[in-house]
């Protein structure tokens, strides 16, 4: 029996004017493809934006990405025991960490951005509190227990590679179906308080825009997830996904409002490999009468082919239309736990 388990989700969502990823020129990102410039949005910039719909949720525990992780131990340190002054929690967080593998810098601040879970500074902190010399057992404490996100994103800690979780969900950038070029709005600023004899505006600038039709592509190693996450893990496919479909990067938002949702969403469970269907829109749609209806037949047209020629067909298809996105996201929910529970055994 296989252990594969993997939860593939593509949407086609059309966004108007924005400028919702920039470069570091002030420009809308883009990538070539298929000989032609699309628009294009990072992964980094979704998963930070389903991040923090994970902590809207509240369904489970959200890590923690900082420098400044001795201060979730001095907290939990005061949790522990009211009566701890400020000077001991925190000589004992760094110390803490330090046996974990973790050195921090003069200011108390790890070198790079670290990915902590609230149960792992518990740990770490109980660990201190016991005044435990066993640095296995620190690091044991960083191994266990990861937060949601952590599971689905991984964690790499250069100092210290054991440390590493690996991600189980990955997500890619998002591209326009057709070719795109970058637009500019010259905008002035008027000065409320200009005398009568004054004229002129009181500022100048240019935004650089684009709109597109995007394709979106994620997935989800069910079965790798389980390994960190236990029987949480349908659930956890569940958020994934809800916040996949639903999140927005929010570059410039207040100057466009070009907060959209999905036109299009196909969600499918397979046990082979993940299949990106990008390759609908090597060739840009051309959008003589819009890009959706044709970038959703295109799409339709090279599932059908791939599924024939190459990849099996899903074992668990769903598609929006056919039922509301609640109805999807628990179905997927249950047929993942559904799928967990014959690798098991059970």
């Amino acid at each position: 029996m296989r252990n594969n388990v993997y939860v593939d989700i593509h949407v086609l969502q059309n966004v108007p004017p924005s400028c919702i990823n920039r470069d570091d020129t002030g420009s809308p990102k883009t990538a070539k493809y298929g000989g032609a410039v699309r628009a294009r949005i990072s992964s980094q910039a979704w998963k930070h934006e389903m991040r923090k719909m994970f902590r809207e949720m509240g369904s489970q525990e959200v890590g923690v990405r900082t420098k400044k992780v001795s201060q979730m131990i001095v907290r939990a340190l005061k949790e522990m025991d009211g009566g701890i002054g400020e000077e001991k929690a925190e000589k004992l967080a760094v110390k803490a960490l330090e046996n974990a593998g973790i050195k921090m810098d003069k200011d108390g601040l790890s070198p790079v951005l670290m990915f902590f879970s609230t149960a792992q500074a518990n740990a770490l902190a109980q660990l201190a509190m016991e005044e435990c010399k066993d640095k296995k057992e620190y690091q044991n404490a960083l191994k266990a227990a990861p937060s949601v996100d952590m599971a689905l994103f991984g964690r790499m800690v250069a100092a210290d590679p054991s440390l590493n979780f690996d991600a189980a969900a990955q997500v890619a950038h998002a591209i326009s179906t057709h070719a795109v070029h970058n637009e500019y709005d010259y905008f002035t600023a008027v000065d409320d308080l200009l005398q009568d004899e004054e004229s002129g505006a009181g500022h100048l600038g240019t935004v650089e825009f684009n709109s597109a039709t995007l394709y979106r592509y994620a997935t989800v190693n069910a079965a790798e997830l389980q390994k960190n996450l236990g029987v949480q893990a349908g659930e956890a496919v569940k958020c994934f996904a809800e916040a996949f479909v639903k999140t927005m990067p929010t570059g410039k938002q207040n100057t466009f409002a070009n907060r959209t949702l999905p036109d299009f969403v196909y969600i499918t469970l397979r046990t082979d490999q993940p299949v990106n269907l990008v390759g609908a829109f090597e060739k840009p749609v051309s959008g003589v009468n819009g890009y959706l209806e044709e970038s959703e037949r295109r799409f339709r047209k090279y599932a059908d082919t791939i599924y024939q020629r190459f990849a099996c067909a899903p074992e668990k298809e769903w598609e929006f239309g056919e039922m509301d996105i609640s109805q999807i996201l628990e179905g997927v929910k249950t047929a993942v736990e559904e799928k967990l529970s014959e690798s098991r055994g059970e």
